[in-house]
């Protein structure tokens, strides 16, 4: 992420758009459903159950691996986070009020997950698996590399090994 991206300013976004979803849907964000949402949100990082799971019991609370999966469930389901099946872990949605396809830029340096939305990709790969005669259930695009931070930061450490 970038030195101008207001990490506190996205998450208080995120949450009340997702607190504004759930009520117009007839839905309830229940404490354990924001606070694993806020879990989720707190960086741009993927986090898996387990991980969600530590920071519950570092709040005080003792919640069983079940209650956690049954909670990013219903934020999945909600569009609220993603999956990123490479890593079993979920990522935050930040644009939960509108329906897109799920592609990712993961960082191997930094463990960064940024979402990317992009028409012609979007357009391509249905495309494709048409072509093929293929009848895709679910998509999730995840491309591995670095970010630019990390890029930056290991050109600047290579020019400076000269």
């Amino acid at each position: 992420m970038t030195a101008a991206h207001d990490h506190h300013a996205c998450m208080t976004d995120t949450l009340a758009s997702a607190e504004a979803l759930a009520k117009s849907r007839g839905e309830k964000l229940t404490p354990l459903r924001r606070r694993v949402l806020e879990i989720v949100l707190e960086s741009h990082r993927p986090a898996g159950a387990y991980d969600i799971l530590g920071a519950l019991a570092r709040d005080g609370g003792k919640p069983a691996p079940p209650t956690v999966y049954r909670a990013l469930d219903f934020l999945r389901a909600q569009g609220f986070v993603h999956r990123i099946d490479s890593l079993n872990a979920f990522a935050a949605c930040f644009a939960p009020a509108r329906a897109h396809r799920s592609h990712f830029l993961l960082c191997r340096s930094c463990g960064s997950a940024s979402e990317i939305e992009n028409a012609a990709l979007d357009a391509a790969l249905p495309s494709a698996a048409s072509k093929s005669g293929f009848k895709p259930e679910s998509e999730t695009v995840e491309i591995t590399g670095l970010c630019a931070d990390c890029d930056n930061a290991s050109s600047t450490t290579a020019i400076g090994a000269w």
